[in-house]
């Protein structure tokens, strides 16, 4: 700003009034542009440069030097002027008040003059770069503290997060040579110094080989730890040097605010190392497993850009901690819309634990296959609709019956769950909600719905099948 005001005032002293004589203008210009210049150079820079040849002293001294020209005009302007002989070094200024009349070659002459002192002003400025660089300054750059801090958390945290790419065995048509190429990409960071790598299921899924890239660009083979397809999370283990391995911070997920700052690092669209900010649009969002539809809970929501390829990468608050596993978008065209899910760290962290100890999540299940909440709906019921429950597994064993068809072909409906240790049950998802907080071996009772009367029947819980 202080540059732009001393441009502007040097050209303000150059600007004349209309009809003031030309002469002493000029001179008037001349020197107050100089001094402006030179004030202007004293405050912008300790030493100022040397004075260019074609200054406006010099024009000026070159003006005085150029005889007078003929014309009625020429006397009387000189007599109006002691100082110098003649207004102009140049002729044509006074050809045009020979040819015009008196009052008017004196406003042209005028004109013409203030043309010549801009055009020194301007020659001044950009005519050498010695005095050009007492106008343009190069300020050091300065960011503001929260730009600070955001380009601090980038720095700090990228050489945590990794690139991981799902290879895929293809056969070529025409060859039949088996191939390994690459079918997908998502992200990943480095949960500790093991080695072990967190990332999303549906990033591995289906791959024959994995590659991981960290930040540095090299390349290490991955290992298949174990997954929870239920949650979306799987961990990968990599050789990979100690020193080069650097864990993410782990933070919590249960006091999170709507509206506080996060921060996704990720590589979307094959774009390694991606920074995204925004802020936490909505908590205990819930969202369907991509590989099983299992529902769930307690999502983050955030309108941070989440792209396909950020898939397994992390949610950061302002501190950098990890507080979020970016999972899945909500987008009719498949690319960013402002909504993104993330699974809280607090779910991820036992889930991580689990498969780094055991290999797999031991997760508890009642054993049975229920419909869709539409077609409970459709009936006018509230609960779980039973379809199948096989007599191998807990409800089996515990005596729940099965929706089936009788001779006639007409359907039976089978048990109608209502609650789980009275706790009541409307949807699916209820139920999910109630499992997840129980243990394997624990036995619990189920309220169901059967015929025209409820009874209260005690299951106990088993764990889940091994997944292959």
């Amino acid at each position: 700003m202080t540059v732009a005001r001393g441009i502007s005032s040097t050209h303000a002293a150059a600007a004349p009034p209309p009809l003031i004589p030309t002469l002493p203008m000029a001179a008037a210009a001349s020197t107050s542009a100089s001094s402006s210049a030179a004030a202007a150079a004293c405050f912008l820079s300790p030493s100022p440069p040397p004075r260019p040849r074609h200054s406006l002293k010099h024009i000026a001294c070159a003006a005085a030097r150029s005889s007078p020209g003929p014309g009625p005009s020429s006397s009387s302007s000189s007599s109006r002027s002691l100082a110098l002989p003649s207004p102009f070094p140049w002729p044509w200024p006074r050809r045009l008040r020979d040819l015009l009349p008196d009052e008017a070659g004196r406003i042209l002459s005028s004109a013409s003059g203030s043309l010549i002192v801009a055009l020194a002003s301007a020659a001044l400025i950009l005519g050498d770069a010695g005095a050009a660089s007492a106008f343009v300054v190069a300020t050091p750059r300065k960011l503001q503290a929260d730009e600070l801090a955001t380009v601090r958390l980038f720095q700090e945290n990228t050489p945590s997060v990794v690139y991981i790419t799902n290879l895929a065995v293809r056969q070529d048509a025409f060859t039949l040579d088996v191939l390994e190429v690459p079918q997908g990409s998502g992200s990943g960071f480095v949960w500790d110094k093991s080695g072990h790598i967190v990332t999303n299921f549906h990033v591995i899924r289906g791959a024959s080989d994995l590659r991981v890239t960290l930040a540095d660009q090299s390349v290490y083979e991955a290992q298949v730890v174990g997954f929870d397809q239920d949650k979306d999370v799987a961990v990968l283990r990599i050789k990979a040097p100690t020193e080069k391995l650097r864990p993410i911070p782990v933070g919590v997920s249960a006091d999170l605010l709507v509206g506080q700052k996060v921060f996704a690092i990720g590589n979307p669209f094959g774009l390694d190392h991606t920074l995204t900010t925004g802020v936490i649009s909505g908590l205990r969002r819930e969202i369907s497993s991509a590989a099983t539809g299992r529902p769930i809970q307690d999502v983050i929501q955030t309108d941070a850009a989440i792209n396909p390829g950020n898939s397994g990468g992390p949610l950061l608050d302002s501190s950098g901690n990890l507080i979020g596993v970016n999972t899945a978008i909500y987008s009719p065209s498949g690319a960013s819309s402002g909504v993104g899910f993330s699974i809280p760290v607090d779910t991820v962290g036992g889930i991580v634990d689990q498969l780094i100890k055991f290999g797999k999540v031991t997760r508890p299940i009642l054993g049975i296959k229920f419909a869709p909440d539409q077609s409970v709906e459709q009936l006018g019921l509230s609960g779980v609709l039973v379809l199948d429950a096989p007599p191998s597994g807990p409800a089996g064993k515990a005596g729940l019956q099965s929706t089936k068809r009788d001779s006639y072909g007409r359907l039976i409906l089978g048990d109608i769950i209502t609650s789980v240790n009275g706790t009541k049950v409307t949807n699916g998802s209820d139920l999910y909600r109630i499992l997840d907080q129980c243990k394997v071996g624990e036995t619990v009772t189920v309220e169901v719905l059967r015929g025209d009367h409820k009874e209260k029947i005690p299951v106990t819980l088993e764990p889940k099948p091994d997944e292959s």
